[in-house]
């Protein structure tokens, strides 16, 4: 049991300049004992009302360096606070927030929501157990206007998709990757990183871009520069919801139509996932 949605903004100040991270937070316990379910007896239930005021003072107290050192903070505190704790979840993401920059200076107080993705992590402990850290981004819109196809699928009787050399690929990503052992790790620095191998991987070079003979190959493509580029990353999860276009047939109105005015295909959409990881982890 748990308390959902625990949202808030964490304010810092350094001098006249401000720092700014909105967050929702959800946390979990499970208890050493199921008394309150099979008894009615709540001797050793955490009201959830509590959860959340744990979680506002540990930002008050704390501050948050950045998402998984927060999730960690959450569960050594209920580990180490409460002894009928048997295990911990905490899930936190962050609302894409960016400094306003006016004429390429940085506002010291203003901010602009970008949605490029919304950054999260989750944390997760067992007593006597080890700390495990996931992190991610979602709901990132990602679109290549060339550079992609799809080519010498399957076909049988049912099939009706014509082959394409040259189409748009667009997509919603989800990424979710955990580290090993959680050593001092720069966990700012290694997402930023991530995230920089997700668009490169996606793109391609800016000049000429990268072919993409499937969405499958580009979310393979991603995985595999994540996992050559960042050692700390043992698993990737990706999955790629896509979005198609389709070009509208103006030859009714005497006009030929280049792929230059495209309508998207809301329902139903296709979607691509794998996990991948290195061999050590799965073989352990």
């Amino acid at each position: 049991y748990g308390k959902n949605t625990i949202k808030f903004l964490r304010l810092h100040k350094e001098g006249k300049k401000q720092f700014v991270k909105e967050v929702e937070v959800c946390a979990h316990l499970r208890l050493t004992s199921a008394q309150e379910y099979l008894e009615g007896n709540n001797s050793l239930v955490i009201p959830t009302d509590t959860i959340k005021n744990i979680v506002l003072v540990l930002a008050k107290k704390n501050g948050i360096p950045s998402l998984e050192q927060f999730a960690i903070d959450i569960c050594n505190h209920f580990m180490t606070t409460f002894c009928q704790v048997a295990y911990v979840k905490a899930y936190v993401q962050e609302v894409p927030w960016q400094r306003l920059h006016e004429d390429g200076v940085p506002h010291i107080h203003s901010f602009i929501c970008v949605p490029d993705g919304i950054r999260f992590c989750e944390a997760e402990q067992c007593r006597n157990g080890p700390l495990i850290v996931f992190a991610g981004i979602k709901d990132l819109k990602l679109m290549k206007t060339t550079q992609s196809g799809f080519e010498g699928f399957y076909k049988n009787e049912h099939t009706t998709l014509p082959e394409r050399h040259d189409r748009i690929l667009c997509g919603e990503l989800f990424c979710k990757w955990s580290y090993g052992e959680c050593k001092d790790f720069d966990f700012n620095c290694i997402w930023k990183k991530i995230r920089e191998c997700i668009l490169e991987a996606f793109a391609g070079p800016p000049d000429c871009g990268e072919y993409s003979p499937s969405y499958q190959k580009t979310v393979n493509c991603i995985q595999m520069l994540v996992l050559s580029r960042v050692p700390q990353v043992q698993v990737i999860e990706a999955v790629l919801n896509n979005t198609f276009y389709n070009v509208v047939d103006m030859k009714n109105l005497g006009l030929t139509n280049d792929k230059e005015v495209l309508v998207p295909v809301e329902t139903p959409y296709g979607s691509c996932a794998c996990t991948l990881g290195r061999k050590k982890f799965f073989e352990a």
